[in-house]
């Protein structure tokens, strides 16, 4: 191994173009879409905003010109990141491809935080990560005033960029004052890279973080791999049970949930169904919610059930599956969360479950927020959005990317390209449910709930009904001829545009709204898709089918037996370096590399070299114990 240089990769003095640093020390030998473009214009030293989908290769787009710009006697770069979690990840990466990196964190002590910093202001770090919470302190600015003051201050890179704009799924107010670094060193060159903004949101992250000239990179939304299925919500936790044993049996998969309860409860009813589950939410005590989220992101197959509270950062790159059995607040949150699947580009599942109930609750989060009205009018903006998507009947990619301003076609990967529901014309029944909210408030002079008014319309004698001569209104009856499935999605959609309203006030019942009169004077179409229990009960395509437990990894897939055989054996080599390194195994080395020197079957250190993803630290580090597995077989 003489041949290759003993110097961290990072050091004054190599080679400083791009594609050389891509190839020595990721071990890529060609970018992917637009970052070569943005990885020149920030090494060059321009403002750059960077939006690109989870798994399109954010992270290379500041640490290349990172260590690009230390090579040319630059410095240091500030990455600002908002998760200890990420940070631990990112930088035991680096560790790994042979670069000088480090974080400041509440996990180092004081004499370990005074070290970093120490060696930061020497100018020996080449990537250092840290909380927007820490940038803006006076000790922090004032060691980047020392770094500036000798030209060290090389590159500020502002990571998951939406959480600074009030529009986005994750505001978090400290990465307003941000603006400092613009204000305090206007000559240092700032790249603000996010997932997940539209248009609003994107405007904001611009003023907010004051990139008015900063150059734009703008890449597909689209995850192809992943396919969106939303099914109507009768009971949930038995739907999600059925979908993770039917195709997704051993997969690691996320599922959220909008409560702390409702994750506990999913995940102890997954546990009792024998499958890997653990649960994530802000109450878990902080050591229990750290284990959980190492489990996850190093053992196979593990469900974590979580809150919002688990996600942002999280790279793990063979989840196979995102589950919602509660609704989230807007498509940003949904796209967010949905890319956390099939991050390695192989086949991987959205699904979510949605109902009525779901409407009512993320209207009432609205209606009872404390934000201004202007807030408010902009979160039911994108509520509908996101409602219009759930309730859709064409194809869920075209309407998600259009969100975004992308134009596409028809996907052939979603529920509804698959599997075409048929749809319904519901604009009587809606005017029948209307009229008798209306004549029932007339008689009584008090509102009331769903299944009540369901019961009224379709003729149901109930003890209620019967309590309040409700069976003698015009319209009891009227509605027979539609099922309570019918009608619940009928309430489900005027509930979504506004022609019906929920008072959270009076125990959620119904009240007519100004929107009500359009539908009532036959002005308004309600159109509907068909309520269908399963997909085989409309005679469409089949789903994907789920590889037998114990198949090989989606990218070991294509190999021959004894490639197999190379592939399981160098998986469980990894598994023994990343638990001493005690890094996700993925960190050490991904599937895809397992599966490329599985298929070449080394026999020289020579046969590794331009095998993605090893480049000269790991080809140093790793090559002869790979050598070594393979030369079993």
């Amino acid at each position: 191994m003489s041949s290759l240089a003993p110097l961290p990769l990072d050091a004054p003095g190599s080679s400083s173009a791009p594609a050389d640093i891509l190839h020595e020390v990721f071990g890529y030998s060609q970018f992917r879409g637009p970052q070569q473009d943005i990885v020149e214009h920030v090494v060059g030293g321009g403002d750059a905003l960077v939006l690109m989908p989870t798994g399109g290769g954010k992270s290379l787009c500041y640490q290349i010109p990172a260590i690009a710009r230390q090579r040319a006697g630059r410095g240091v770069s500030v990455v600002v990141s908002p998760l200890i979690a990420l940070m631990h990840d990112q930088v035991g990466a680096l560790h790994e491809a042979g670069v000088n990196a480090a974080f400041l964190n509440s996990t180092l002590d004081w004499e370990q935080t005074q070290d970093v910093e120490r060696r930061m202001l020497r100018g020996e770090i080449t990537l250092l990560y840290a909380a927007p919470e820490r940038v803006n302190t006076p000790r922090f600015l004032s060691q980047l005033d020392s770094l500036k003051e000798r030209g060290k201050l090389s590159l500020f890179a502002i990571d998951e960029a939406h959480c600074v704009s009030q529009w986005g799924h994750d505001f978090r107010p400290e990465y307003r004052a941000l603006t400092v670094l613009h204000e305090r060193y206007p000559g240092v060159p700032r790249i603000a890279l996010t997932a997940t903004a539209d248009a609003l949101t994107r405007a904001d992250i611009v003023e907010r973080l004051q990139l008015e000239e900063a150059r734009q990179f703008v890449s597909s939304f689209d995850r192809p791999n992943i396919r969106y299925t939303i099914v109507e919500k009768k009971d949930a936790t038995t739907q999600l049970l059925r979908f993770i044993e039917r195709e997704h049996e051993g997969d690691a998969g996320v599922v959220y949930c909008q409560s702390r309860k409702r994750v506990e409860d999913v995940a102890v009813m997954l546990q009792g169904a024998g499958i890997n589950a653990l649960p994530y939410h802000a109450g878990l005590d902080a050591a229990v919610r750290q284990k959980h989220q190492d489990r996850f992101l190093r053992e196979e197959g593990v469900v974590m059930v979580a809150t919002i509270a688990f996600g942002m950062g999280i790279d793990k790159p063979d989840v196979r599956f995102v589950g919602h059995l509660d609704m989230p607040k807007n498509i940003e949150g949904y796209y967010q969360e949905t890319g956390r699947a099939g991050r390695d580009g192989a086949p991987a599942d959205a699904w979510m479950a949605y109902g009525l109930q779901d409407v009512v609750n993320q209207r009432r989060m609205i209606d009872e927020s404390p934000a201004g009205e202007e807030f408010k009018q902009v979160m039911r903006g994108k509520l509908d959005a996101l409602l219009s998507l759930a309730e859709a009947s064409d194809c869920r990619r075209v309407r998600l990317l259009g969100y975004f301003g992308e134009k596409s076609t028809p996907c052939g990967n979603c529920d509804n390209c698959l599997n075409p529901p048929q749809v319904w014309d519901g604009t009587d029944a809606a005017r029948k449910l209307l009229s008798t909210i209306y004549r029932v408030q007339q008689l009584s002079g008090i509102s009331f709930g769903a299944g009540h008014i369901m019961d009224i319309l379709r003729g149901k004698e109930t003890e209620k009904v019967k309590q309040f001569g409700h069976e003698r209104i015009s319209t009891f009856g009227i509605g027979a001829e539609f099922s309570e499935v019918q009608l619940r999605g009928v309430l489900r959609q005027l509930i979504a545009t506004g022609a019906l309203a929920v008072d959270a006030e009076a125990f959620n019942t119904l009240k007519l709204t100004e929107g009500s009169r359009a539908v009532l004077k036959g002005e308004a179409n309600v159109t509907l898709r068909e309520s269908v229990s399963s997909p085989a009960a409309r005679g469409g395509k089949p789903r994907r089918e789920k590889a037998a437990r114990g198949a090989p990894s989606p990218a070991a897939a294509a190999l021959d037996a004894d490639g197999q055989k190379r592939f399981e054996a160098l998986k469980a080599w990894r598994a023994e370096v990343a638990r001493e390194h005690n890094l996700p195994a993925y960190v050490i080395f991904h599937d895809a590399t397992l599966a490329a020197i599985s298929e070449r079957a080394p026999a020289t250190l020579e046969d590794l070299q331009g095998i993605s993803g090893i480049g000269t630290k790991k080809l140093e580090a790793y090559g002869t114990e790979v050598l070594r597995v393979c030369s079993a077989f």
